[in-house]
């Protein structure tokens, strides 16, 4: 008599384990969409190459957590370039912090149909225009060249013959272009700089020693456009910030009343006293009784500072500052390298009025320091930043009226701009004065490692013999020893 065979497993049983493999399923998925969609805002990068560790600044992070309008980053690169590693990694941080930002990477070399669009697009020019990297905005476009991001020095190249030499790459100005090129795109409507001329001002394109061009540049990549400017006649200051760069001539009544005006007014204003305006134990460009009726008092003779010396009795690196403003942020770990400079402080009044302007100094000198040379030790304050509502019932668009006072114009020449903290004191005052208070970071040059064998012609002829002839026959030589072994 058989035995009838039990079945393994019941439909219910099967259908119960089925649901069980589906409910799993369906568990799992859901954990991963989940964790996909929290990673999305809630993320964190890590940095494993050393090419492309750098490290946004907080200027570059302010513009970018700013941005609410989409801009499209085009990379118009030939990809095998040595640099369009670092730029692409560099505009994919920018794109992280900010999803608005999108890269797209177009090889004009090798990707033939959509470098022909971009070219169409955007009006390239096929023959001079390569490594192109384009930032649109609703239609405002900016073009820069790849290829002047990097600084260059010339290296020697070992040769037993003549001397050799190539181009070096020491620093990468990647942060500093690409952030100006999407303030530029981005905002409304250009800034506007007057460069006040007429009273052997500092020339503002000047390339010489104590020309302002390198100032320029400073304006321009904060995307502030600069123009020359006459107070003569009937042209009116209707600009963003007006520049007075250390004026040695008397400016006329007429003058000072368009400057006066246009403070009230809301005006923003960077002026700086030079040295050589002095006469008879006061300045004669008549500039200090505007600044005084904004709380300001001009000093009348040059500063030495025994304790801050720097390679010249009359010059000093001032180190002393007020850590409560913010246009100093970028100078607490620096310095600035000042030429001569006066005394630049608070007017010293009895009762104010609330509504008076609000005077903060800046930059002083040590406890030692004198004015002329002679006189009693003291601390001098050499800079200060004020600052006042609008007058009452009057509305502009420049809002509260700003000042940048300074007792040097030398320190922001051509010769003095490099010097210890000061282009990040221009760009930091020119941002403050713009009440742009997310700029109030510095952006430097990036340093390149870069490490490269350096060989002579004959060590790299013995080179070239151990790996194309040695380490390849050693390989074939314990081959065929092996296989003697093995027949024998």
């Amino acid at each position: 008599m058989g035995i009838d065979p039990q079945e393994s497993f019941s439909p219910g049983r099967k259908w119960s384990m089925s649901l069980h493999v589906f409910l799993v399923v369906c568990a799992a998925l859901a954990m991963v969409v989940m964790f996909n969609y929290l990673s999305r805002d809630n993320f964190m990068r890590l940095q494993w190459s050393t090419r492309t560790q750098i490290q946004l600044t907080p200027r570059t992070l302010g513009l970018l957590h700013s941005i609410t309008n989409p801009v499209k980053v085009t990379l118009y690169y030939d990809k095998k370039d040595p640099f369009f590693t670092t730029v692409a990694d560099l505009l994919n941080q920018y794109a992280a912090v900010n999803p608005k930002i999108s890269i797209r990477s177009v090889d004009y070399l090798r990707d033939a149909g959509a470098a022909q669009n971009v070219k169409t697009d955007y009006k390239l020019v096929l023959t001079t225009e390569k490594n192109v990297i384009i930032f649109d905005c609703q239609g405002r476009i900016i073009r820069m060249d790849g290829d002047a991001l990097a600084t260059y020095i010339l290296e020697e190249i070992p040769s037993e013959t003549e001397r050799e030499y190539r181009r070096k790459p020491i620093a990468f100005e990647g942060e500093t272009r690409f952030t100006a090129a999407l303030l530029a795109v981005t905002s409304p409507a250009p800034l506007t700089a007057y460069f006040l001329q007429g009273h052997k001002e500092h020339l503002m394109d000047g390339t010489g020693d104590f020309g302002y061009h390198k100032f320029e540049s400073v304006l321009n990549e904060n995307c502030v456009t600069v123009k020359p400017f006459s107070l003569l006649g009937t042209n009116v200051l209707d600009c963003n910030l007006l520049v007075i760069a250390g004026p040695l001539e008397t400016l006329m009544d007429p003058e000072l009343e368009k400057i006066d005006n246009y403070l009230a007014q809301g005006g923003r204003a960077l002026i700086l006293f030079n040295n050589g305006s002095l006469s008879g134990g006061r300045d004669k460009t008549g500039l200090e009784k505007v600044v005084a009726k904004w709380g300001v008092q001009v000093g009348s003779q040059a500063i030495k500072d025994p304790d801050a010396w720097a390679g010249s009795i009359h010059n000093l690196v001032a180190r002393d500052f007020n850590p409560k403003h913010p246009l100093i942020n970028p100078l607490l770990a620096s310095g600035l390298y000042l030429i001569k400079p006066r005394a630049i402080s608070k007017l010293k009044q009895g009762s104010q009025n609330a509504d008076a302007p609000r005077v903060d100094e800046l930059a002083f000198t040590g406890p030692r320091a004198v004015a002329g040379g002679s006189g009693q030790p003291q601390r001098f304050s050499m800079m200060v930043a004020v600052e006042k509502g609008t007058v009452q019932g009057v509305i502009t668009e420049r809002g509260a009226t700003r000042l940048v006072i300074a007792g040097d114009s030398i320190f922001l020449t051509n010769v003095g701009i490099e010097s210890a903290g000061n282009r990040e004191f221009a760009a930091a005052a020119i941002n403050w004065l713009l009440n742009r208070a997310q700029l109030l970071e510095g952006i430097g040059p990036q340093p390149i490692k870069v490490y490269r064998v350096v060989m002579s012609n004959a060590q790299w002829q013995k080179a070239q013999w151990i790996l194309l002839a040695g380490m390849p026959g050693g390989v074939l030589t314990l081959g065929g020893l092996v296989w003697l072994r093995r027949r024998k």
